[in-house]
């Protein structure tokens, strides 16, 4: 009987992740990772911050929680075995007024119920010993967390795979599937997994699923500290979440390669990989302005909106709203980073979908739903898919 075939759409850190756990246990399949780009990562992968996960902001039980402290370990313990740069620096999750001290200690008590270690409370005489810049009034000191870089673990865990005789291709999109599996028509497969990223909606109504969900890219734009003011911020510093907004907030991050990172705000993206305002797909823009959970979710929060689109154009504003965290930066201090694109799922009565989300196919998985942290757990992830789809494998 000949070895059976997988094939995987998306060659970023999840599907490659998969594709290493399921050949791991599976030696014997024939595995194919097609990836549309030129090289692995390009995407999400390729363009966040860079940031080791370990749990924190999840809701106890949830699989991002359950997922991101294993993931995080994991990964730990790849770039550990493969030499792979990545660095555990520790983050402080700071509350700068007194009504963000409750939903501190909140996070304390999440942070514990989800495993993290070492997690400690910080007076704010604690803090400026830590971070001597940072403004806070309390923090909470998180000393799993690091940095990472993710490219790198993208080309190794390729490597790994090619090593092992699985197939990546690369500049390799996937414009048609047909029931069989036949890919573009000429490549066949007898499972199907889609970790396709921005476009796992697209890819799974192309396999004949109904799209119940949408991706709704949001473009996270980044400022860089300039290299005289790097000395403002030494590891990771984050804010406390606000509840009543979808999204964390900005925050700083010292880069793996050197720099400090500043942000992200989220907009709305005119194209699913618009990682500029002048990136336009009119077929990806029609695709999320014709769907009525956007507007349902722009309705919900439109403060936010017009405040994260004014932010996205001014310089003074995005930093004001950095100086919540380090009062001494100044506007002189950061110029224009880069940006990513988040693929966040939507549901049509507007609500973000929180969790990751797998659903099942005839013969096929779809990951649906994997932003942050995505990456950190892509490991977790790939051991999750496999646990899935092995019964139906060996069946």
């Amino acid at each position: 009987m000949p070895p059976t075939r997988v094939a995987i759409i998306g060659g970023g850190i999840v599907g490659l992740a998969t594709a290493l756990r399921l050949q791991q246990r599976l030696p014997h399949l024939r595995l194919t990772v097609f990836e549309k780009e030129a090289a692995v990562g390009r995407h999400q992968t390729g363009n966040n911050s860079g940031v080791l996960h370990a749990g924190l902001y999840y809701k106890p039980g949830s699989a991002k929680a359950r997922l991101a402290v294993q993931g995080v370990r994991q990964m730990v313990s790849f770039c550990q075995e493969h030499s792979i740069r990545h660095e555990i620096c520790g983050k402080l999750v700071v509350a700068t007024e007194a009504g963000e001290v409750p939903r501190l200690h909140d996070l304390h008590a999440r942070g514990q119920q989800n495993g993290l270690s070492g997690l400690r409370l910080l007076s704010a005489g604690e803090i400026r010993e830590i971070e001597p810049h940072a403004a806070g009034l309390l923090a909470l000191r998180v000393p799993e967390e690091g940095i990472v870089d993710y490219p790198q673990v993208c080309q190794t865990m390729a490597s790994l795979l090619t090593a092992a005789g699985a197939e990546v291709r690369t500049n390799c999109p996937i414009t048609s599937i047909r029931p069989g599996w036949v890919l573009n028509g000429q490549y066949e497969a007898d499972f199907l997994i889609n970790c396709a990223g921005l476009h796992c909606d697209r890819v799974s109504a192309l396999a004949g699923e109904r799209r119940q969900a949408r991706i709704i890219p949001f473009r996270g734009e980044y400022y860089m500290l300039k290299p005289a003011s790097q000395h403002l911020v030494r590891h990771l510093i984050y804010p406390v979440p606000d509840p009543a907004f979808p999204f964390l907030g900005v925050h700083f991050t010292r880069l793996i390669h050197g720099g400090v990172e500043a942000g992200p705000n989220a907009v709305l993206a005119f194209a699913r990989e618009g990682y500029r305002w002048t990136q336009v797909s009119l077929p990806d823009l029609w695709d999320a302005l014709s769907f009525p959970g956007l507007w349902r979710f722009l309705a919900r929060y439109p403060s936010m909106a017009s405040y994260e689109i004014r932010r996205s154009l001014s310089h003074q504003l995005f930093c004001a709203s950095l100086q919540r965290l380090v009062p001494a930066l100044q506007p002189g201090d950061i110029e224009r980073g880069g940006a990513g694109v988040r693929a966040q799922a939507m549901l049509p009565n507007g609500d973000l979908v929180q969790d990751f989300l797998i659903v099942d196919g005839e013969k096929a998985l779809h990951l649906l739903n994997a932003p942050s942290p995505a990456a950190t757990a892509s490991l977790a992830i790939g051991d999750e898919i496999v646990d899935r789809i092995l019964p139906r494998l060996s069946g």
